[in-house]
């Protein structure tokens, strides 16, 4: 397919910033050993996620791997599972070290500071993960927020917090399904300045039904008002079981003229883009990192998260539904040590895919794809490997500098149209087979 018709025909058809895309997994043949996935990986940068399945609602657009308002206990017996699933993991890794940590849900700041204190516990001790000397990111939301929650998350080494604003015009959280309060917004945002952590992102979302340019530059210039050292700017894509999937038509039709709306008046803020959704402040302090998410593995704890080698990608499984994602929860919740020594559910990477991941991953950030880096990776040139390169540095999608291949501007916002049509033929038949949950 040429190029332009495959970029114009699916610009906004879902997410592209992992691969493969958790759609393309599926049920192992035969359970993996995790001690010999990870044998053969170098284990001194590794980028620990935890995953935190709660939430005080659940917006009608959420897709992630949550549930709201859990029955009460819930979230001290996960901590507990959590802590055996890390205890597990820490002996099968051995002298593993960590040059990134996050942890997000569901909503992370859910727990109540004593279950935080569990939480860093595990991170700290089980894990033996340095909290204060590598980039540290923690997902939170305005209802959940307390200034005694921030002090501890502060004390604790976390230089990054991330909190979903969304809009500040309550007719559109409304429209989101989220019955969120502008004032206490406000309110939230106000503790989350005066706790001076390093890095404040905040999420917006585009393409809400009613949304007009005046109101979402609205959104982005109240959110300014903060000085947010990052923001990320996300269409809306609508997924079935979030209960928005009958407005997808609607929510589709300003996307573009929107994306551009704010993209622009970030640039002339004092923004620089580095990736389709995230603008970072001009003149942020690096947040110097070890992790390379190319290179290095990630070890994902907790239901719904994560892991990657180079050869398997695993987790559990995935749903949205409420239904769903009870059940996997309570299927996680009831392992044993053994279980947890092992993946059944994943994907596994050939050369040729990780190949291409490694394409993916680079390509579509504006830090690039070192062609020298990609050829002593795998003894092969780039555009000998993927010959598709060279349609995108004929559309103007990409360019080279160098020995580098940048994405343009062109090609940011085409970006969750670029990756798909990167993707491998078995890992789209795959996501074309995937039944949600």
């Amino acid at each position: 397919m040429p190029v332009k018709t495959a970029l114009f025909s699916d610009v906004y058809k879902g997410y592209a910033y992992s691969y493969p895309h958790k759609h393309a997994y599926r049920a192992l043949e035969e359970p993996a050993l995790l001690r010999d996935a990870w044998s053969g990986e170098n284990k001194q940068a590794l980028f620990l996620y935890i995953h935190i399945p709660f939430c005080e609602m659940r917006c009608g657009f959420c897709n992630l791997f949550t549930i709201a308002n859990p029955e009460e206990g819930a979230a001290n017996a996960y901590l507990e599972q959590l802590e055996q699933q890390a205890t597990v993991m820490k002996e099968l890794l051995g002298d593993a070290a960590f040059g990134q940590l996050a942890v997000g849900g569901g909503t992370p700041t859910y727990l109540e500071t004593e279950e935080l204190e569990t939480l860093f516990h595990i991170i700290e001790n089980t894990l033996g993960a340095k909290s204060h000397t590598v980039p540290f990111s923690f997902e939170m939301s305005p209802k959940t927020i307390t200034a005694e929650k921030l002090h501890f998350l502060s004390s604790k080494g976390v230089d990054r917090v991330s909190m979903g604003v969304q809009s500040f015009v309550e007719t559109e959280t409304k429209q989101l399904g989220r019955p969120q309060q502008t004032a206490g917004v406000y309110a939230a945002l106000e503790l989350l300045r005066d706790a001076a952590f390093p890095v404040m992102n905040l999420d917006l979302i585009y393409g809400v039904p009613g949304q007009t340019t005046q109101t979402w530059l609205f959104s982005i210039k109240e959110a300014l008002r903060f000085s947010p050292e990052e923001l990320f700017l996300y269409p809306l894509y609508v997924r079935p079981f979030t209960g928005m999937d009958k407005m997808q038509a609607e929510a589709s039709a300003l996307r573009q003229t929107l994306y551009r709306a704010g993209r622009d008046y970030l640039l002339e803020h004092g923004y620089e883009q580095v990736s389709m959704r995230m603008f970072r402040k001009t003149n942020t302090p690096s947040r110097n990192t070890l992790y390379r998410c190319q290179e290095d593995g990630m070890l994902g704890l907790g239901a719904g998260a994560r892991s990657y080698t180079k050869a398997l990608h695993y987790s559990s499984e995935y749903a949205v539904g409420r239904k769903g994602v009870r059940e996997i929860i309570a299927d996680y919740m009831k392992k044993t040590p053994d279980d947890f020594g092992k993946a059944d559910y994943g994907f596994y990477l050939d050369d040729g895919e990780q190949r291409r991941r490694y394409l993916i991953k680079s390509l579509l950030h504006s830090t690039g794809l070192d062609v020298l880096r990609y050829r002593n990776s795998f003894a092969s040139d780039v555009l000998a490997d993927f010959p598709q390169v060279q349609q995108l540095l004929d559309a103007g999608y990409v360019k080279a500098i160098g020995s580098e291949l940048i994405i343009t501007q062109n090609g940011l916002e085409y970006a969750d149209a670029i990756g798909p049509w990167l993707y491998s033929d078995a890992v789209n038949e795959r996501i074309t087979g995937f039944e949600l949950r």
